[in-house]
């Protein structure tokens, strides 16, 4: 007979290898994508902050994103206000309604680095948030005011290298309240992509969330490209 112990070990390895076999690992666990979600219904919210230099190098260059032009001088923009779950997230919450109106994209402007960004966020994940565009972008910009960028990140002018954990602490420094459980750094070939920082609902505060924080960035180093 099989103890429970060795069950669950058993158990384990066989979880680990199913993971191995997707082409997943342990800490993308908040990869789990849940389509056509009921709007409205969902645990928290994810403020997702680019870094635009590290978004260029990477893939936004071969697609002449004119945030990528030389002059622009963007640091970290928002990437997304992302409604998320304990487990997972909701995304394409059924038919994306209304089109943003003028007004509603007047707001849009003041946050996302470019218009096309606005749209697709709104596409994907601001019709799950149960609200009409406009709410939807409000509270884009009160969730970007509700976070400090730590000084040193305002006008980076040469190549940095940091340590992942060291550069949450930074924003940790800068933001009363939150702490390393709250957030996570995403990176990619070694480069920033962006912090991603975890809300309460109803914006008013941050908030533990594991599964976020355990997706993570693994390298033991980052490089900070500088703003252009």
């Amino acid at each position: 007979m099989v103890s429970g112990t060795v069950r669950a070990f058993l158990q384990g390895i066989g979880a680990l290898i199913a993971l191995v076999v997707l082409g997943l690992s342990p800490g993308h666990a908040q990869d789990r994508v849940i389509r056509g979600g009921a709007a409205g219904e969902f645990d928290f919210y994810v403020l997702a902050l680019s870094w635009s230099p590290g978004f260029c190098t990477l893939e936004g260059d071969s697609k002449n994103r004119d945030q990528c032009r030389s002059g622009s001088g963007l640091g970290f923009v928002v990437h997304g206000l992302w409604p998320q779950n304990e487990r997972g997230y909701p995304t394409e919450c059924g038919p994306a309604g209304r089109n943003p109106s003028q007004q509603s994209m007047q707001i849009a402007r003041q946050v996302y680095p470019e218009e096309g960004l606005a749209r697709h966020q709104w596409r994907k994940h601001g019709v799950c948030a149960g609200s009409s565009p406009t709410d939807y972008f409000n509270d884009v910009k009160k969730a970007r005011d509700a976070v400090v960028i730590p000084q040193q990140f305002k006008a980076v002018q040469q190549v940095q290298n940091w340590v992942p954990i060291d550069l949450e602490r930074a924003f940790i420094a800068a933001n009363p309240g939150l702490r390393t459980d709250m957030m996570s750094v995403a990176c990619r070939r070694n480069e920033l992509q962006e912090v991603r920082i975890c809300l309460t609902k109803d914006l008013r505060s941050f908030r533990t969330c594991g599964e976020v924080d355990r997706s993570g960035c693994r390298s033991r180093e980052i490089t900070l490209q500088p703003v252009r």
